[in-house]
């Protein structure tokens, strides 16, 4: 089962209706990024995300369940880069800085390591304004599909290569990939990452 994919409107503002709180400052200051950073630093005990028109989400902590899952997706993805070693891996606490303007952490990612590798370490140790090859989002009980299958679209607009949406509620994981329709596979016992990530096939029973 495939949709075709409708990449956002430069100006089409991405729904929140979870459970993320949503900080709009621009009446009174519009942070540049710098200051956004800074935020962040200063209270690291939050998750921050913030969209292409600049209101900041403050994202809940996951419940345990949706943590266990993050951890074992992490590993085994962990497992492929280390093994693979032509790209570099981030975990959900990574935020990155996309050309529409939004900065967003993904709950796992990766990069071509020339393409890291080319950053300034200034560029590296901040918001890196890079848009990973590929990105993965692992929806919580919390999380609406809607609201993660507009940001997966605005990955993919950003120029993410290969973006996976893992649905455990539904046992459904969503491929997309630029230029391409959304495959859709429902009760899949593995995914593959061929052509873009060569050699990795997630055990989608280990994260359900």
């Amino acid at each position: 089962m495939t949709k075709l994919l409708d990449e956002p409107k430069p100006a089409e503002r991405i729904p929140q209706t979870g459970t993320a709180l949503i900080l709009d400052l621009r009446p009174v200051i519009d942070l540049t990024d710098e200051q956004f950073y800074e935020l962040c630093r200063a209270n690291h005990e939050l998750r921050f995300e913030r969209t292409a028109e600049g209101e900041i989400l403050i994202m809940p902590p996951t419940g345990s369940r949706t943590g266990q899952r993050n951890f074992r997706l992490t590993t085994l993805f962990g497992i492929w880069v280390e093994r693979d070693g032509t790209g570099v891996g981030f975990d959900s606490s990574t935020a990155f800085k996309f050309p529409n303007g939004a900065t967003r952490s993904p709950d796992a990612s990766w990069i071509k390591r020339e393409r890291w590798e080319a950053l300034t370490p200034q560029e590296q140790e901040k918001f890196s304004p890079i848009s990973p090859d590929f990105v993965i989002e692992l929806r919580s009980s919390t999380d609406t599909l809607a609201e993660l299958q507009a940001k997966m679209a605005e990955y993919i607009a950003n120029g993410v290569r290969l973006g996976w949406l893992l649905n455990p509620q539904e046992q459904t994981a969503y491929v997309y990939r630029s230029g391409a329709e959304v495959e859709t596979f429902e009760h899949a016992r593995e995914i593959s990452g061929e052509p873009e990530l060569p050699g990795f096939t997630l055990n989608l029973q280990e994260i359900w």
